[in-house]
């Protein structure tokens, strides 16, 4: 029988931690075991590629736009509500990967204001080994080790990413519960165990006496920047020929005007099928997933999440280049450019 409160699982993490694809793992897993789930996604825009991604693997999805959990917390909870109509098992949840203060927020208010409604598990924290390692470096950018250093402290369970890639892992200051894989499935049976289990509190270890004008000017490093448009070829073209095309013309441009990608990540739904690939740095190698397959078609379905240190200016100029080189004309159907805005959490509580 379906409990009466489904279990939220919110996993956090930096940007291209790989937090999408663990998410998507996990839901599959629980699936098979006999669990329903739903998941949530959030942004501080619209017009998201996890989303597309999400909704392609269930239609248990919900997303919560314009701002992060804990500054749309009415909108996380009216998500979750929707959700249970569903009468899921299990909640995924995944906030901005550029948040902190996650635990005082979103999951201490959810435990004092809707624990009638909602059991809580330990908040994990995705890691990328490598990100890690630039990010604890001497010469690291301030800004965003800032933002880093702190999803670690107040993570309950911290996690490295990329199990399957044959990184070093590095030393952290907290200690690490697990290596998983998202892409191959290692040790998600065992990290799910731990998240599943009675006994852990959510929101443990929050932050206290958060600096809200450094955590502001830190997000504000970054630039973000969401587009939608539809391509139509004279050619059909597979999905994976014009993402792996407009992919390597947009990392051109960002490289040349210096502009450090924190994390790029790309949708083609066409008709023959979809495909995603992601950047979560200047020159490195894309990820890919879906229908790598897929069969040439005319009419391609494009979604872009960009997020990058540079102004929206100078995002703006490297899309512009970038779409010139399409092999078609693309209508865009939505655009956004932007420094995210102060966090202003709608609760804050900093301790069970």
């Amino acid at each position: 029988m379906t409990p009466a409160k489904p279990l939220l699982v919110v996993i956090g993490g930096f940007l291209g931690a790989g937090k999408t694809t663990l998410l998507l793992r996990a839901a599959a897993l629980l699936e098979r075991s006999g669990y329903r789930t739903a998941l949530i996604t959030n942004d501080q825009g619209s017009a998201l590629v996890d989303t597309r991604l999400a909704c392609a693997a269930t239609p248990q999805t919900e997303e919560v736009a314009g701002g992060c959990f804990c500054c749309r917390f009415s909108d996380f909870l009216e998500a979750a509500d929707r959700l249970r109509a569903f009468e899921p098992d299990i909640i995924l949840a995944e906030p901005v990967g550029s948040c902190i203060d996650i635990a005082a927020t979103v999951l201490l208010p959810l435990a004092e204001y809707h624990g009638d409604r909602y059991r809580l598990a330990p908040f994990t924290v995705l890691v990328d080994p490598q990100r890690a390692r630039e990010l604890l470096a001497p010469d690291a950018d301030p800004q965003l080790a800032y933002l880093f250093t702190n999803q670690l402290a107040e993570a309950d369970l911290v996690c490295f990413s990329r199990a399957d890639t044959g990184v070093d892992f590095p030393e952290l200051p907290s200690a690490v519960a697990f290596r998983l894989s998202g892409t191959t499935g290692e040790g998600v049976a065992e990290w799910l165990a731990e998240v599943l289990a009675d006994g852990r509190l959510s929101g443990a270890r929050p932050l206290a006496d958060v600096n809200y004008g450094r955590y502001a000017e830190a997000e504000a490093t970054l630039g973000w920047m969401n587009w939608r448009a539809t391509l139509l070829l004279e050619r059909a073209l597979s999905p994976a020929q014009v993402v792996g095309q407009f992919l390597d013309c947009l990392g051109e441009a960002l490289s040349r005007d210096g502009i450090a990608i924190a994390h790029l990540k790309l949708f083609d739904q066409a008709p023959t099928g979809h495909i995603r690939a992601s950047l979560c740095r200047n020159q490195g190698e894309p990820m890919v997933d879906g229908m790598l397959d897929a069969s040439p078609a005319l009419e391609h379905d494009l979604v872009l999440n960009l997020r990058a240190c540079g102004s929206p200016v100078q995002l703006q100029v490297a899309l512009r280049e970038a779409a010139r080189q399409l092999p078609g004309s693309p209508a865009v159907i939505h655009f956004e450019c932007f420094r995210p805005a102060p966090p202003q959490p709608q609760y804050r509580i900093e301790s069970h």
